[in-house]
């Protein structure tokens, strides 16, 4: 293992410009991958925040006591898809609609608003069929009038979750597979470069493992320098669109932390697809 880790350490030092392109070009294609998830992970957590604003509000009759109301909260608190109860006053819905609809006051002077109940439901509970199916359930107490959720809102809004996380697997495998094929021909490069010396180990006696194993570690080490730069590249344009643009998320540590992995695990496995193909010819 000494004498494999002294090779792979040499190869850097025999052919520095060829590491180098190697390096820069694992790095570039993790960058691309990277941005990408980039738009995937800040995308996921805007609908996310969007979701949670989903909630239904189911109006009162007038004249309903504030005591049943509290009684169906107790109820409806019982749904398993229910997050938070809450019970608005009339006169609380008033002046509330004077704030956010200010422009209308003049008309709500002398109109009385009716009370409601506005319920927020848990993550993962908000499908429209969860989302209707907790309206119908409400609709049973004898004092609701009317429930309100904004069904096509929520519709179009699932409908778009759905679609941008087809079309993020969709993308994402396409952007890992040309990451994987430039990495594959950027080590091959390098494993060519050194068909001769392959060739001499062979001739001498040298077993396959020992000559696999200096290429290995070669191609683990240039992954995970190519994953750090990567990842420093990605941090470096979180910063300047964050100040230029929009507020983005950068990943959170173990995703961070799965990137540097990822580029350990292609620069290993390129160099060990590599290598054996050297290997067959010899």
């Amino acid at each position: 293992m000494r004498l494999a880790l002294r090779e792979a350490l040499l190869a850097f030092r025999r052919a520095p410009l060829l590491s180098v392109l190697s390096v820069t070009t694992i790095a570039v294609s993790l960058f691309a991958f990277g941005l990408f998830g980039l738009v995937a992970v800040n995308l996921r957590s805007a609908l996310q925040r969007v979701e949670e604003r989903v909630e239904v509000r189911a109006f009162l009759a007038e004249g309903t006591p504030a005591d049943a109301a509290a009684a169906a909260i107790a109820d409806i608190l019982v749904f398993p898809e229910v997050a938070t109860a809450e019970y608005v006053t009339p006169e609380r819905a008033l002046a509330r609609a004077r704030t956010e609809l200010g422009e209308f006051e003049d008309v709500f002077e002398a109109g009385v608003l009716p009370g409601s109940i506005e319920l927020r439901l848990r993550e993962g509970q908000r499908a429209p069929a969860t989302v209707a199916a907790v309206a119908r359930r409400l609709r049973t107490f004898p004092f609701v009038d009317d429930v309100r959720y904004g069904a096509e809102w929520v519709e179009k809004l699932y409908r778009l979750r759905t679609i941008a996380t087809v079309a993020g697997l969709a993308l994402g495998a396409a952007f890992a597979a040309v990451a994987v094929i430039i990495i594959g021909t950027t080590i091959r490069m390098t494993v060519l470069a050194r068909a001769r010396e392959i060739s001499l180990m062979r001739l001498v006696g040298a077993t396959d493992g020992f000559i696999r194993l200096p290429f290995l570690l070669e191609g683990l080490a240039k992954g995970v320098l190519g994953g750090g730069l990567a990842l420093g590249l990605l941090y470096i344009a979180t910063r300047v669109i964050s100040a230029q643009l929009i507020e983005v998320t950068f990943f959170d540590p173990p995703l961070a932390a799965g990137g540097v992995l990822a580029g350990a695990l292609l620069g290993f496995v390129g160099s060990a697809v590599s290598v054996g193909r050297q290997l067959r010819r010899v």
